[in-house]
């Protein structure tokens, strides 16, 4: 399995590093350890040379210093012009004579068993000679010291490896759970989502970034199933009267006329289905995720005039009395595409579901946010129908009549439009009397 992999070369540079510090612990606590007992035994036989030197520098008889005087533990020799001038009783260097030419300096001597230490003084001008005092022999601790870091190193290196595993174990958790749940996803099911950690940590971040692409998938995944239905649902019609049509026009020679009535209905039916495949694809095409990718600077207010000219000669024809209460100058960063089509499907609306001479009425404007605001004297919406007048293809009845054409995906566009931008849509209507709806962005 992936996660052992994964779990073994963890251990193996866990194990690698923590092989290497035990190692350079156990040689820097060794060094260390040595230096003490060196730097100790050499004050010591510096605080022995120095006082003897005194007792000799004093006049005292140099054989009662040497075998009265001195500390216990200690042994001392004097030599003067290169020969033995007198040592104490218990005096037992191997070859003294070797250490003569040394001055003022530490030796120290070292065995598996034992350590001993020598220090060379020279004494003053008066006597002109050498003190040697050394220790008696010392029990070699440093050497129990590497026995016990042989033993322990290995016994500690294999203690963090085991602890190392079972918090390793511990940390695969979630991404063994992820694994489970990965394997479980298919194009059908999307159920499946890690339950977060409590703790504020990269594997809360990782669960939580698997969740969101959980998602995410169904999210695309749905809206593909819903283009797919869509579709097929609403392009039937089109189809089969385009398929009629042709039908009816083959089973026998016409009339001219009768040939352009017929591929009229038919460039009619294909337009209607250009502009469904267009809408829908409009409504898949632009996602949270992308969605900031096509910003650009945008004049919400050159936008509104642009798209009222467009609908000039039919406000002209309705006879609509149409005001502009506020139009201040904006702009910010947006998809120009999605504001066009927000202000185009409600001027549309608008217009559309507003009887002759009547009055529409436009606000755009800035405080703290940015405000649209289109209010007509349209036929208006019953309330049960406010909740599902922006799902896709939906229409309120009073407005299926062959006078009103549409196919129910404006206000589908506009809230996806909204909400892809961080606002918000608010519409407020009341039946015969007007609907008003309000932009925040």
């Amino acid at each position: 399995m992936k996660a052992d992999s994964l779990k073994r070369r963890v251990l193996f540079w866990f194990g690698s590093v923590s092989a290497m510090l035990l190692v350079l612990f156990g040689f820097v606590f060794y060094y260390l350890f040595d230096q003490s007992i060196s730097l100790k035994i050499q004050s010591q036989l510096y605080k022995q040379a120095i006082g003897t030197e005194d007792k000799i520098t004093a006049g005292e008889p140099l054989d009662q210093v040497l075998q009265k005087t001195l500390a216990q533990n200690y042994e001392a020799a004097v030599f003067k012009a290169g020969k033995l001038a007198g040592q104490s009783r218990n005096f037992h260097l191997k070859n003294p004579e070797s250490y003569i030419h040394y001055n003022d300096q530490f030796v120290m001597l070292k065995s598996e068993q034992y350590l001993k230490g020598v220090y060379v003084l020279t004494l003053s001008k008066l006597f002109k000679g050498k003190l040697i005092v050394t220790t008696h022999e010392i029990n070699n601790s440093i050497e129990d010291i590497t026995d016990t870091l042989l033993t322990l190193i290995p016994i500690l290196l294999l203690t963090l490896l085991f602890l190392g595993s079972k918090l390793i174990d511990k940390i695969l958790i979630p991404v063994k759970r992820i694994t489970r749940t990965a394997n479980r996803i298919g194009v059908n099911n999307f159920s499946g989502t890690i339950p977060l950690p409590e703790k504020e940590d990269e594997i809360k971040a990782l669960v939580e970034a698997f969740n969101s692409m959980i998602v995410r998938l169904k999210e695309g995944v749905d809206n593909l199933n819903r283009f797919n239905s869509d579709v097929s649902h609403e392009l039937r019609t089109p189809l089969t009267v385009i398929k009629g049509e042709i039908e009816i026009t083959l089973r026998k020679l016409r009339e001219p006329d009768e040939y352009i009535e017929s591929m009229q209905t038919i460039a009619y039916e294909a337009e209607q289905i250009e502009y469904i495949v267009e809408n829908l694809l409009l409504l898949t095409k632009y996602s949270q995720e992308n969605i900031k990718q096509t910003f650009q600077p945008c004049h919400l207010d050159a936008m509104v005039l642009n798209t009222l000219e467009k609908y000039d000669s039919t406000l002209k024809e309705k006879g609509l009395h149409l005001t502009i209460e506020k139009l201040e100058s904006i702009m910010i960063e947006a998809n120009p595409i999605l504001l066009s089509m927000i202000f185009s499907n409600l001027i549309d609306n608008a217009i559309k579901y507003t009887p002759k001479h009547k009055s529409i009425t436009i606000s755009l404007y800035k405080d703290e946010k940015i405000h649209f605001a289109i209010k007509d004297e349209g036929i208006g919406i019953p309330k049960e129908e406010l909740s599902k007048i922006t799902d896709r293809f939906y229409r309120v009845d009073k407005s299926r009549n062959k006078k009103t054409e549409g196919f129910g995906l404006g206000l589908s566009i506009v809230k996806k439009g909204v909400e892809l931008h961080g606002g918000k849509i608010n519409i407020v209507s009341v039946p015969n009397e007007g609907t008003t709806v309000h932009i925040i962005l």
